[in-house]
Parts: structure tokens; sequence; C-alpha cells
């Protein structure tokens, strides 16, 4: 059942090639737009799924990559279920599995289908915290980041997202902290001023987000939400070569 004849894989879709469950928040934040401040407190009762958004959009690329799922056949057992994650999460993030080699997932429509019927599962076997702190492109944020570099980044990211590659970003600020977050892109709408990126945030599973490259500035702003006030980021791509 592992393995099996596959038609060529099609574009990201939002609805089916993402996870129906969140990388929870550990912090609670509230924004003051006077100000411009933040004051952060702890979630109770504390998440029992977190520091995993690095994790989650590598699997979600992962089973972009290397699966199909097929709702004709009948559901499988759990442990049919664990070995086939655990095929499907060992697999190469950096590029797509032949079309006779993917992965076939049973009883499901989708990436959305299968994590909501199998949450537990796929939280247990993805990978754990130690996989979004020991990332590869956690040095370059030590080093500064130049309008120059994220032009260069923001057209990568456009013909790649224009290929179907959904490619996978690491925002962050540098020295001081404020986002240290992960991305996978799968849409764009472009103008003469700007590139607005669509973006899955396995922090906000409910529904898009946007990355938005603006071509004066030569900069990246991402929009707020519940955990971020919104702002300049630096974007560098992850999942792809061997020094990120």
């Amino acid at each position: 059942m592992s393995l099996s004849p596959d038609r060529p894989a099609g574009p990201f879709e939002f609805e089916r090639d993402t996870f129906a469950f969140a990388n929870e928040l550990v912090w609670q934040y509230r924004f003051d737009p006077a100000s411009g401040g933040t004051t952060v407190s702890r979630n109770h009762p504390a998440p029992a799924y977190s520091h995993r958004c690095f994790v989650v959009v590598r699997s979600a690329r992962q089973f972009l990559y290397h699966a199909r799922f097929d709702p004709a056949l009948p559901a499988a057992e759990t442990e049919v279920y664990r070995r086939l994650i655990r095929q499907v999460v060992s697999r190469n993030p950096r590029r797509r599995s032949g079309d006779g080699q993917r992965i076939v997932i049973p009883g499901y429509e989708g990436l959305r289908a299968f994590s909501r019927a199998r949450e537990p599962l796929l939280k247990a076997e993805c990978g754990g915290p130690w996989q979004s702190y020991f990332l590869r492109s956690h040095w370059r944020m030590v080093f500064p980041v130049w309008g120059s570099q994220q032009e260069r980044m923001a057209r990568q990211l456009q013909q790649r997202v224009r290929q179907g590659s959904a490619p996978t970003v690491h925002l962050f600020r540098f020295p001081r902290v404020t986002i240290n977050h992960g991305l996978l892109l799968f849409g764009i709408a472009e103008s003469e001023r700007e590139l607005q990126f669509e973006a899955y945030d396995p922090n906000i599973p409910a529904h898009p987000v946007r990355l938005i490259y603006d071509r004066g500035l030569r900069a990246f702003r991402f929009l707020p939400s519940c955990y971020w006030a919104g702002g300049v980021v630096s974007v560098i791509e992850i999942f792809r070569g061997r020094l990120y």
C-alpha cells in the first residue's frame, strides 16, 4: 500500500493541503496601536502542541511533494497510517518524489481531512519542537539583511510560486527577536508597487495570510495577526539548499 503509480501532483490548495490543527501559541499577545507596545501573558492552560511552526510547514510540503491521497480506498488501521506518515516525513523536503514513487494515503481526499480525523497521530509523528529550534536557517539571523538581498529573495520566491514549488520561508527580526516564524507560500498577486504572497500560516489554519514585498522599500511586510503587530520582517527561503 505504501507506493503506487501516480498522476502528477496539482498545485497547492489551501483547503486540501494544509493541516486542520494549529501550532498553538504559548503566549497571548496584546498590541497597543497608540504606543506601538506589546504586552504578553502565558496562555492557560498551557498548549499541548507548540513551538512547531517550522515542523508543520515542512511536513505540509512533504505531504505535497511525496504523498497521494486516495479517498476511494478504504481507511486503514492506525498502525498503517503511522508507518505511512513516517515514510512521508522521512523524505527530502527539498525535492519532489517521482510521479510513480508517491506514498498513497488511503481513505482521505487530502491532508486537511486526514489531519482532522487523525490529529493525535500526525502531531505525534511529524516531529518535535527541537526540529524547529535546530533549523539550518537560524544561523542567517545574526547577519545583516540588506535591501538588495530581499529584492533577490522576492524575485526568487515569485519565480518559485509561479512554478508551483510551494516555497517555505523563515520570517525573523534580529537582534530583537519579536518574530521567528515559518510560512508556506502558494499564491501571488503582482502590481507595480508590490508582490502579495498568499501563505499558509501554521498558527492560523482557518484561512490564508499575506506576506507583502514592497518594491520601492525593497522590504517584506507581514500583516498583523493574533501574535504579530505587523511590520517589516526579514525573509529567507528554507528547505531548499544545503545551507537552508
